[in-house]
């Protein structure tokens, strides 16, 4: 077996991750704001009749639907940061406690 071979058989095994997967906790912010811009759109481009503008949806749920996704992922991507960035501050806090009564 050649070093060639190796390689296009561990290439095989990746699986690449989601779109989202590394936009962090400002990535995520700008998708709730984006989500949130988009479904005021669909709405406003729903209630005037507007239908022939640019990225909208001839049905008010399609693209109220498709915001609140961006929206949720955005929620989730922002949440899990903030639940990361806690988890660590309070390891640290109990490692700094503990190295205080030993």
């Amino acid at each position: 077996m050649t070093d060639k071979d190796v390689e296009r058989n561990s290439e095989g095994d990746y699986v690449p991750g989601p779109w989202w997967a590394g936009l962090g906790p400002r990535g995520a912010v700008v998708l709730i704001v984006l989500g949130v811009l988009a479904a005021a759109w669909a709405g406003l481009a729903s209630a005037m009749g507007l239908g022939w503008l640019p990225f909208t949806s001839e049905d008010l749920a399609i693209g109220s639907y498709q915001a609140a996704k961006v929206v949720a992922i955005g929620l989730v991507i922002l949440v899990s940061a903030l639940l990361g960035r806690r988890r660590a501050r309070d390891a640290d806090t109990v490692e700094a406690d503990e190295a205080e009564h030993d």
